[in-house]
C-alpha cells in the first residue's frame, strides 16, 4: 500500500434493510496498536451485539473477540470498542466486524434481528524490535474536515504505519455526529487498516460531550496519556489539558487540570525508568501544548513546571506539539530544554501543516509541509 489510501467497500453487507438507513454509522477504525493487542471501534445506528472475527489467513477467520466487562458481554449499544488480545508482534492479521441487531432486550427475553458483516480488512501489529517506522502527524484542524484531504495530498508514497492526531481536531465537543462528520468520515475506510492515536488538545476538553471521548478513542483505559513503541521509536504521549488556570470563569468550577498534570509527572518518572525507554534508539514526547514558545498562559507554564525537569533528565530526542497555530522547529536552548521542539501549524489556509516522520536504526527524519506542499521545516537525528 503506497502512502495512505482509502480501503474500498468496508460498508456492511446486509441480509435485510432497515428502512433507508444502513446499520453502520462509522468505522471500523483501528486504535491503540500494541505488539500484543489492538482495539477496533465502530458505530452503529441501532443497538447491536457485536464481535470481531479475525485470523492470520484472509480466507479463514477462525478466532473471535468480543468485549466483556465484569462478566457481562457488552451488548445493546451503538458505540462498539473491542480489543483483540494475545496477538504476535509484527504479524499481519485479517478481520471483519459483525453486529447483530437487537430488536428487543427484556430481562428474560432477547429478540435478535439480522447479522451484519463487514468486508474483510487487515492490520499489522507493531514490532518493538522492527527495523523502522513511518507515520504522519496532524494537529489543530479545528473542525475543518476539508483540511484532511487537502493535507493528505502531500503525504508521500511510502507506506505509513500509523497516524498521530496531536490535539484540537475540534473546536469543542458537541456530540457523536461531530466526531463522525469532522474526523472519521473524511478518512473514509483508511483507518480500517491504518491505526491512529488520538492525543487530546485543550479544545477537546470543552463542550458537553467532552467527557464521553474515551468511549470513542484509544484503548480500554480512559486516560489520554500513554506510551507506545514502534520499531526504534519509543513515544510518550502527555495530556497537557487546558490552557488557562482551573479557576478561570470559562470552566465554571469543572476543571482540575493542575492535579492531573502532576499525576502525569509521577507516571512520567516511572515511564522514563523503564528498560525499553532507556534502550530505545529514539525517544519522542507528544504534548499538544508545548512547554515553550506558547506565551505565558497558565497551561504552558504548569506543563513546564510539572514535566520540564523530568524531560531534560530523560534526555529525550524531540518534543512534538501544536496549539500555537504557528509552525516552527526550535533547537535546544541551554538551561531551558535540551531537546528540539517541533510545533505544527494551523488551522487557517496557508498555516496548516502535515508532519511526516520516518525512522530506522540509523536515521530519524522529520519533514513539515504546509497545505501547498511546501517544506516549512525539517529535522534529522
Amino acid at each position: 500500500m503506497a502512502g495512505l489510501t482509502p480501503v474500498p467497500s468496508l460498508a456492511f453487507n446486509t441480509t435485510s434493510g432497515i428502512g433507508d438507513s444502513p446499520v453502520l454509522k462509522a468505522g471500523p477504525y483501528l486504535q491503540s496498536p500494541f505488539p500484543d493487542r489492538i482495539t477496533v471501534r465502530w458505530l452503529t445506528h441501532v443497538p447491536c451485539f457485536s464481535w470481531i472475527e479475525f485470523g492470520v489467513d484472509k480466507d479463514h477467520l477462525d478466532k473471535k473477540a468480543e468485549r466483556v466487562d465484569d462478566g457481562l458481554v457488552q451488548a445493546y449499544n451503538t458505540v462498539h470498542g473491542i480489543t483483540i488480545h494475545d496477538l504476535q508482534p509484527g504479524q499481519k492479521y485479517f478481520y471483519r466486524i459483525c453486529s447483530k441487531r437487537m430488536e428487543d432486550f427484556q430481562p428474560y427475553k432477547i429478540t435478535y434481528g439480522d447479522t451484519f458483516i463487514s468486508e474483510t480488512a487487515s492490520f499489522e501489529t507493531p514490532d518493538p524490535h522492527g527495523e523502522g517506522v513511518s507515520f504522519l502527524i496532524f494537529n489543530d484542524i479545528h473542525d475543518r474536515p476539508a483540511s484532511f484531504p487537502l493535507l493528505m495530498q502531500h503525504q508521500g508514497d511510502d507506506k505509513k504505519d500509523f497516524v498521530f492526531l496531536n490535539g484540537d481536531m475540534f473546536d469543542y465537543q458537541t456530540g457523536e455526529d461531530q466526531l463522525v462528520d469532522h474526523l472519521l468520515s473524511p478518512f473514509a475506510g483508511l483507518f480500517a487498516e491504518t491505526p491512529f492515536f488520538f492525543s487530546r488538545g485543550n479544545h477537546e476538553t470543552r463542550g458537553n460531550f467532552a467527557r464521553r471521548l474515551p468511549e470513542y478513542f484509544n484503548s480500554e483505559t480512559p486516560e489520554f496519556y500513554f506510551s507506545f513503541q514502534w520499531g526504534p521509536v519509543y513515544a510518550i504521549v502527555l495530556d497537557s489539558g487546558e490552557d488557562k488556570e482551573d479557576s478561570h470563569p470559562q470552566y465554571y468550577g469543572l476543571a482540575d487540570f493542575d492535579r492531573y498534570r502532576i499525576r502525569q509527572a509521577e507516571w512520567l518518572k516511572k515511564e522514563i525508568r523503564k528498560p525499553a525507554f532507556k534502550a530505545a534508539r529514539y525517544k519522542l514526547v507528544f504534548s499538544h501544548i508545548p512547554l515553550y514558545y506558547s506565551g505565558d498562559w497558565h497551561g504552558t507554564l504548569h506543563c513546564r513546571e510539572a514535566w520540564g525537569t523530568i524531560l531534560n533528565e530523560a534526555k529525550i530526542d524531540l518534543l512534538i506539539s501544536g496549539h500555537t497555530h504557528v509552525y516552527g522547529i526550535h533547537p535546544p536552548v541551554k538551561d531551558q530544554h535540551n531537546y528540539p521542539i517541533v510545533i505544527g501549524g494551523g488551522p487557517q489556509d496557508g498555516k496548516r501543516t502535515i508532519i511526516k516522520v520516518r525512522a530506522d536504526k540509523k536515521r530519524f527524519t522529520l519533514e513539515m509541509l504546509d497545505d501547498q506542499g511546501r517544506q516549512v521545516g525539517q529535522l534529522a537525528i
